[in-house]
Formats: C-alpha cells, sequence, structure tokens
C-alpha cells in the first residue's frame, strides 16, 4: 500500500542558520516536494514572474481570501500582505505530495492551527553558536554590515520560539543535518494520520479474519 497523504514541511530558521540551503538539498533528494509559492500584495521585482516567485494580488483580493479562509496563515509586513495560499498546498498533499514552507515562527504556528494542521511537520534549525552565526551572514557576502546587525538582532527573537516545533537540529554540519532532515520527513511520511488507506486496509483484514473463523 503506497498511497499516502503529503506532508506541510515547515523549516525555520534565524537568518544564516542553512535553511535556504537544506531547502535546496531536500528538494535535490526529492524532486516532488513542491515550494509553497506565497502571496504578496508587493509590487512584482524586475524579473519576477506571478505564479513562481509570488503569487502578486491586490489588497483586495488578499483580504478577501484572508476572510474566505483561503490563506493558511498571512501576515503584514512593512506595508505589504504576505500569506500562503492554501488551495495548492490543499491540492498537492491530497495527491500525496509534500509541500515545503519557507517562514517564521508565527507563520508556523497559523499553519499548525489551520484546517491542515494535522498534516503539518515543523523544523527549528539552531546555529552552533551566535558567533557562528554572524561569520555566516558575513562569508556569504550577500547583505551590507548594516542589513547584518538588523539580521543579528532579530535572530534572537527568531531563536526564542525553538520549543514551539516538533524537531529541532543543531546546524552544525550541513551533510550530517540533512541526513536528519530526511531521517524525520521519511519517518513523519508514515504517520497513521499520512496513510488514508490503513482503515480500509484493517476492514479488509478483519473481513478475511471473520471468514477464516
Amino acid at each position: 500500500m503506497d498511497d499516502r497523504r503529503g506532508l506541510l514541511i515547515i523549516l525555520s530558521s534565524p537568518s544564516g542558520a542553512g535553511k535556504s540551503t537544506l531547502s535546496r538539498r531536500l528538494r535535490a533528494w526529492d524532486p516532488t516536494i513542491a515550494f509553497s509559492v506565497s502571496a504578496t500584495t508587493r509590487a512584482p521585482r524586475e524579473g519576477e514572474v506571478d505564479g513562481r516567485d509570488y503569487h502578486f494580488m491586490t489588497q483586495d483580493q488578499f483580504k478577501r481570501d484572508v476572510a474566505a479562509g483561503e490563506m493558511l496563515e498571512h501576515a503584514h509586513v512593512f506595508g505589504n500582505f504576505y500569506g500562503s495560499p492554501k488551495g495548492a498546498v490543499q491540492s498537492a498533499i491530497d495527491s500525496g505530495r509534500d509541500v515545503l514552507f519557507d517562514i517564521d515562527w508565527q507563520g508556523a504556528q497559523q499553519i499548525r492551527n489551520s484546517v491542515l494542521g494535522p498534516h503539518t511537520l515543523s523544523i527549528f534549525l539552531l546555529p552552533p553558536s551566535i558567533g557562528e552565526l554572524h561569520r555566516r551572514l558575513e562569508t556569504r557576502g550577500q547583505d551590507s554590515a548594516e542589513v547584518i546587525a538588523k539580521r543579528m538582532e532579530k535572530s534572537w527573537d527568531e531563536i526564542s520560539h525553538w520549543d514551539g516545533y516538533d524537531f529541532v537540529l543543531i546546524n552544525d554540519d550541513l551533510d550530517a543535518t540533512e541526513k536528519k532532515l530526511i531521517t524525520i520527513i521519511e519517518a513523519t511520511r508514515l504517520r497513521r494520520s499520512q496513510q488514508p488507506g490503513l482503515t480500509d486496509h484493517v476492514r479488509k483484514l478483519q473481513t478475511e479474519f471473520e471468514e477464516t473463523r
């Protein structure tokens, strides 16, 4: 019996803890894992494609979807709304595909409290040390010193919510952390709630048992 229901895999961490790299590695390990494309009310930036980078919406559209329960989670950030549309995620997990979310603790909490909460797997990544976190932000060369300082300032608020997740991993070695992530996902895929065919299978066994008596 191979049929299963997909998982909503939430991967959270402070910036620089390896979340983006591990997300890419997970999708390379299993290309069937879909990445949740967020909706936003901000204008598209140069090179961004609707439906690939974001689902671009008007504020009125976004608010209507929130009111109708069509957003699994949403937030208001720097004057714009961001959220995770429920429809595409529901279709994916119903067809047995896992969906990967790159969101913060507030979004994770909203999804866990949503109608799809029973199919959620949440994982938080911790850095080995604050000094190493700062070093990684500097080494990747993507941000100015001012932006790095802001990311570091925000990091403790994110880390302080570590205990709201199903699993917490200290990412001191990328290869080892990747193996642990895969082990967690493979085991969670076998949860009873992810195997909708189990009930019918047990009923079949019961019928067979009764016939042998």
